[in-house]
């Protein structure tokens, strides 16, 4: 005598949950994507563990409130490029370097106007950032 019935199911695989898991990870790797891109990380102020050393031809200063200091002296933006040049010539280097020293608040407009007017006086630039061991 056979108790057992004829009529056995067929064993199925539950995928709901996996298209729900699926669905759950590509989304999560779309969102890293996009975090990795440097174009969406927030800048943070420059910090380095080394100090780069170079002769200091002419050392340019911007304060939090934007004003600029070629030196010592203050600087208004429109001759900002002659007093660079006049300091340059002053120093008589034969790679004249212009070392940015900017304040944390100083804007980027700022420290890229020094930048260009170093850049059309031939000039190398360098920006000075606080040591990481300090």
């Amino acid at each position: 005598m056979n108790l057992r019935g004829r009529l056995r199911e067929e064993p199925h695989v539950h995928s709901s949950a996996l298209n729900d898991i699926l669905f759950i990870l590509l989304l999560f790797f779309l969102i890293i994507s996009t975090l990795a891109n440097p174009n969406v990380v927030k800048l943070s102020n420059p910090k380095a563990n080394s100090d780069t050393k170079t002769k200091q031809t002419v050392v340019v200063s911007i304060n939090a409130q934007q004003q600029f200091f070629v030196g010592t002296t203050p600087v208004p933006y429109d001759s900002l490029k002659n007093y660079i040049a006049a300091v340059a010539v002053k120093a008589q280097d034969a790679e004249p370097t212009v070392v940015i020293n900017a304040d944390k608040q100083a804007t980027a407009d700022n420290i890229v106007a020094v930048m260009r007017a170093a850049h059309d006086l031939k000039m190398r630039t360098v920006l000075a950032v606080e040591n990481n061991n300090r």
